[in-house]
């Protein structure tokens, strides 16, 4: 199978490149003593507390569709910004801080794996360009259980698709067990996947496997690092 129509086939099939860069500092970010709102109570579940610490984070992508399997590695700095890219025979290393065409193209790729795997974070790293609701009781739409949901709706400015809406559905423990991507927030969901096979690494909960309802689809993180 060629590669291109692989990754035009992951452009389709990804939430993609579509989250807003962070308003806050990737490495912290401040709060008050007041009352904890639902989205830090989700981040902090997942172990955002212990974000402030880590020096460096592994991760590879991987999607596995029928015959056809796409894996891209990624080492990232968060305290520095450096970002290496390994995606086949190629490899790349630049600075977020400061990206030539080519680094935003493969930074387009970063965001959107990061956030497979890290989006309980972003809720405390975009929480300036999101508004939200929510919802005390709903039903899950993979496992139709009863849940909590949080809806967040990206403002309709600035990064790569704005104005999209995520439905994360959560139990009383805060963990994200499934997910809806509705794209311009539109009412139904464009995408829905699980959060499961959670694993601990240096104090941050993991998703490492994402199903979709129907099946023929894989996508999951191995080689899962952190250094503090």
């Amino acid at each position: 199978m060629k590669t291109y129509y692989i990754v035009g086939l992951l452009t389709f099939l990804m939430i993609s490149a579509c989250k807003t860069e962070p308003k806050k500092s990737e490495d912290t970010v401040e709060t008050t003593e007041t009352e904890k709102t639902i989205p830090e109570l989700i981040a902090e579940a997942h172990g955002f507390n212990n974000w402030k610490d880590v020096e460096e984070i592994t991760f590879t992508f991987n999607v596995d569709r029928d015959s056809m399997h796409f894996e891209r590695k990624w080492d990232w700095k968060p305290k520095t910004n450096m970002v290496t890219a390994i995606s086949g025979a190629d490899t790349l290393t630049y600075d977020r801080a400061d990206m030539d065409s080519i680094a935003q193209k493969t930074n387009g790729g970063f965001i959107n794996d990061r956030y497979w795997l890290m989006a309980p974070f972003n809720l405390m790293w975009d929480s300036n360009n999101y508004s939200y609701e929510h919802t005390a009781e709903a039903i899950a739409p993979i496992s139709e259980e009863s849940m909590q949901k949080l809806t967040i709706v990206y403002a309709n400015e600035g990064g790569y698709t704005p104005g999209d809406a995520y439905d994360f559905y959560f139990k009383d423990d805060f963990i994200v067990r499934e997910w809806a991507y509705r794209k311009s927030n539109q009412e139904e969901p464009s995408l829905v996947s699980t959060w499961e096979d959670y694993v601990d690494v240096e104090g941050l909960q993991l998703a490492r496997q994402h199903n979709r309802p129907n099946g023929g689809l894989s996508l999951y993180f191995t080689g899962l690092s952190v250094s503090k």
